[in-house]
């Protein structure tokens, strides 16, 4: 049975964050994932989705237009 694993193949760090664009793991994470416990890998995998929306800006809203 293979490892579970986030990855999207988009694999590319932010340089800012150090995070991968399309995972949301740190260098480190990556690098170690093969010998990480399944249950590691699992609460890694937990906490991707909220490490990214965080880590992602959120779109600016545009001006409420002027009333005349």
């Amino acid at each position: 049975m293979p490892a579970s694993s986030p990855c999207i193949r988009l694999c590319v760090l932010d340089p800012v964050t150090g995070l991968c664009e399309g995972c949301g793991r740190n260098r480190d994470e990556i690098a170690a994932w093969g010998s990480l416990s399944e249950p590691e890998r699992l609460r890694i995998m937990a906490g991707l989705p909220a490490r990214l929306a965080a880590a992602t800006p959120e779109p600016e809203s545009e001006p409420a237009p002027a009333l005349a």
